[in-house]
């Protein structure tokens, strides 16, 4: 009987807690505008299928219990559907010319998740992050980051991708890029680095998420990380040097920047292939530290 009793009140404490974040639940809007866009990367120029013009993508932010509508307008010049992963299949065709009004409703989701196209080639230049925020009266179950960001390891192709690219095979890519930017590693003087500038001892927490086919390895030189999170739900806090992520894979991660003053190297390769990375920056923007 006691047993009993305690299960009622854990379950109804439960439900309490679903009801609270419910009833201050907010409704989020946004519009993607499906459009092609030329970029310059690799020393040459093209013209990719873009969200609102920029690549990656537009971040979705929400807090836990929130309802998020996303419409999405096509103004290119093929058929392209969404998925939302971790949230939602929609199997939705939008023909060029025609929008859809995608409703998600989010519900024990937290952290981080992503959204892309669902055809091959173009979800290599249409993906970006979905961030899940702990509803306003909760609160992370870790230390609380000083801030967060959402990093996205990629590909680039210097062909053009179409309809025609239905499968895009792993190691065809002729460059990775960290949000974006191919890096110094291309011989291409023009690319682009990632930069991330953080505080001396400050708290950031990072979302990496892995838009690439093949498994990949992140890391930041001289920093340890803290996993926290997985693929939209928190994880049982573990520690490492780097990360190796799965095809299509999001890690949340907590690192301090307790290190000298300066800039270090972030990375994502392959796992399969040591010789084919991308960089980026981590660089201190204040001078406290002892050096």
């Amino acid at each position: 009987m006691g047993f009993q009793k305690q299960g009622f009140k854990w379950l109804s404490g439960l439900l309490f807690l679903n009801i609270l974040v419910l009833s201050r639940a907010d409704i989020q809007h946004y519009d993607f505008f499906l459009q092609e866009s030329q970029f310059t990367k690799l020393c040459s120029t093209k013209n990719i299928l873009t969200v609102n013009g920029s690549f990656p993508g537009p971040e979705i932010r929400a807090r836990r219990g929130d309802t998020v509508f996303v419409n999405v307008h096509n103004q290119g010049n093929s058929a392209v559907s969404m998925k939302w992963e971790g949230v939602q299949d929609s199997n939705e065709l939008i023909q060029p010319g025609r929008n859809f009004t995608y409703k998600i409703e989010l519900n024990n989701e937290i952290g981080t998740l992503w959204w892309h196209a669902t055809s091959a080639w173009a979800s290599a230049t249409v993906h970006g992050a979905f961030v899940v925020l702990p509803a306003a009266n909760e609160d992370y179950p870790f230390p609380t980051p000083d801030s967060d960001k959402a990093i996205i390891i990629g590909e680039w192709f210097r062909q053009e991708l179409t309809e025609a690219n239905q499968t895009i095979a792993p190691g065809q890519a002729d460059a990775y890029t960290i949000d974006g930017h191919p890096g110094e590693t291309n011989g291409c003087s023009n690319d682009t680095t990632f930069e991330y500038q953080v505080d001396y001892q400050g708290l950031y927490l990072v979302r990496v998420i892995n838009a690439v086919n093949e498994s990949m390895v992140f890391g930041i030189a001289s920093h340890s990380l803290t996993i926290v999170g997985q693929s939209g739900a928190y994880s049982r806090r573990s520690f490492t040097n780097s990360l190796t992520l799965a095809p299509h894979q999001v890690v949340d991660v907590l690192f301090c920047a307790n290190q000298n003053v300066g800039h270090y190297y972030i990375t994502a390769r392959p796992s399969s292939d040591t010789t084919r990375s991308t960089t980026g920056i981590l660089r201190y923007t204040t001078t406290s530290s002892l050096v």
